[in-house]
């Protein structure tokens, strides 16, 4: 059987489950995703050439996390985040568009996983120079799912998964990146998405 080919495109948080997306799909598809950063929206549209269009053999899906470097706030202390968020509902249908003109992909949108403020906040205190806030995440998930919707785009709902498990349990002490058990269950739940996707 030829198996289906895989991208990952996302963040640390990406990075962190990607190994275990790849094992448990190693049956039915081989995954791949850059080795650096993903990092926000912008950068994910700069490099759509590089890790989506011009990969061979072409992916038959697509799988994207990205939002906890477009919320982050500028400056320590600060509301304006590195990406606003109606910038941000710009790049996502930007993306997801063009990824289905350009390809034959399935495409699947990940919700960003949560924060805990406190830890985050007490974690980069001594560097004053960025936070994240729990709100934010919310308001960039409502603006994503909303373009999801409208373009028939599935959603893997990473932060609901995360907060049923159990947040406080399952994000380290920075509040944003998670302990193994963390990327473990997040693994599980993108692989379980990816393989229902590509056996519809």
């Amino acid at each position: 059987m030829n198996k289906k080919q895989v991208v990952l495109i996302g963040d640390s948080i990406r990075m962190g489950y990607q190994e275990t997306v790849a094992r448990q799909l190693a049956d039915i598809a081989d995954v791949w995703g850059p080795t650096e950063n993903g990092a926000h929206t912008v950068n994910v549209l700069v490099n759509l050439h590089q890790w989506v269009f011009n990969r061979q053999p072409a992916p038959d899906l697509v799988h994207i996390n990205a939002g906890l470097h477009d919320l982050k706030t500028i400056w320590y202390g600060g509301q304006q985040s590195v990406v606003p968020v109606e910038h941000y509902r710009h790049n996502v249908e930007t993306i997801l568009r063009t990824i289905r003109e350009r390809t034959k992909a399935k495409v699947i949108w990940a919700m960003t996983t949560p924060v805990i403020y406190e830890r985050a906040h007490a974690n980069h205190a001594q560097y004053r120079d960025f936070d994240r806030y729990d709100e934010y995440v919310v308001s960039y998930n409502l603006v994503a799912a909303q373009v999801c919707k409208r373009l028939g785009v599935p959603v893997n709902d990473l932060f609901a998964a995360v907060t049923v498990a159990g947040k406080e349990t399952l994000l380290n002490q920075d509040g944003v990146h998670f302990t193994p058990a963390g990327y473990e269950l997040l693994g599980a739940t993108v692989a379980g998405k990816i393989r229902e996707a590509l056996q519809a």
